[in-house]
């Protein structure tokens, strides 16, 4: 117990000194639960930086498995994850416990949706946005405003960055800056690019702003959108320290996004790809394997099974969700889904 003691004090020394943290922040810290939706870009920035803080209890919320064009900016997985196929939220868990054991971290391979979306916010402090998509936030932000939960907007494309504390009452939520979703042709990694550059700016920015909430110094948290281009030099802020009146969700106390029964297909950063998850249908892959090998080349592991029959690939999950790659059409996916998988 002495030697444990001995060395969690020379893990955090450094940060310990600091005088914002110090010895009680550090103690609130390990006491402290948090959840990242989406472990990706920012997302596994964000889980390193706090797993290396010495948050004590990390969860992780990812519906996507790791890929060589990953590599480049999602700084937990190597070429092994990649070459396996092995779920995001899983290869995250598994190298944070190689680089401190102390903490827990809890891999969730699924998409968060309406129907599980109480059960994975459980008993956290804080959300910590790392998705691709406003669909998500904007659930993610109808529970928070619904719930007195905090979260933190943060997102990064090409090489431009933002992020945005959301203190339900307290400040704007994400409804309040954008009451619409953007409109017409969106940027993503897979039309733009990404730095890894501003990936990791933007969570580090925000990694910074949970430990403020983690440690109790509201007072210094950012009441404000901040947004920057580190290629053209440009920084912006808007004010968001209080809710905007007539705000559909911190005014009205309206949540659409958390009503509503299903989802639509979502096309995937990064990927010519539809997702299919219409309801949970556990199916075991070993058998399924079997069941594709005439009809294509397939391999699973424990945790997803790849099937490749030209021009597509289909990645599935334990829990029926699937990842058809080559089209970005919902009804061909719904169509290679019916046909391989069944209805």
């Amino acid at each position: 117990m002495i030697s444990l003691k001995l060395e969690l004090d020379d893990r955090y020394s450094r940060q310990v000194l600091f005088r914002g943290i110090g010895a009680e922040g550090q103690s609130h810290l390990a006491a402290s639960r948090v959840v990242i939706v989406g472990c990706g870009a920012t997302g596994s920035v964000l889980a390193s930086l706090l797993a290396r803080a010495g948050v004590g209890a990390i969860r992780i919320v990812d519906r996507d498995y790791v890929e060589p064009s990953n590599l480049q900016r999602q700084s937990l997985f190597d070429e092994a994850d990649a070459a396996e196929s092995l779920p995001k939220a899983i290869a995250a868990a598994r190298k944070i416990a190689a680089f401190n054991s102390q903490i827990v971290v809890e891999p969730h391979v699924a998409d968060l949706t309406p129907s599980n979306i109480a059960s994975l916010f459980e008993n956290t402090q804080l959300i910590l946005d790392g998705t691709d998509n406003f669909e998500t936030r904007y659930l993610i932000n109808d529970f928070a405003v619904k719930n007195s939960l905090p979260w933190i907007y943060t997102a990064a494309v090409g090489s431009y960055g933002v992020t945005l504390n959301i203190l339900p009452g307290q400040t704007a939520c994400l409804a309040c800056v954008f009451p619409c979703p953007p409109q017409g042709a969106l940027e993503t990694c897979e039309t733009a690019g990404i730095l890894n550059s501003v990936v990791n700016l933007a969570a580090s920015i925000a990694a910074s702003e949970a430990l403020k909430f983690l440690v109790g110094a509201g007072q210094q948290l950012r009441r404000t959108l901040l947004s920057f281009d580190v290629w053209q030099n440009d920084r912006a802020e808007i004010a968001a320290g209080q809710p905007r009146p007539g705000c559909l969700t911190c005014d009205r106390r309206e949540f659409p996004h958390l009503a509503g029964e299903s989802r639509p297909h979502i096309t995937l950063c990064g990927r010519n790809s539809v997702q299919i998850h219409e309801r949970s249908r556990p199916l075991d892959l070993a058998a399924m394997s079997e069941r594709l090998r005439p009809h294509g080349a397939v391999r699973h592991n424990d945790f997803v099974l790849k099937f490749w029959r030209e021009p597509y690939e289909l990645t599935l999950f334990p829990d029926g969700r699937a990842i058809i790659k080559g089209t970005t059409d919902p009804a061909v996916a719904r169509s290679l889904y019916s046909r391989y998988i069944g209805t």
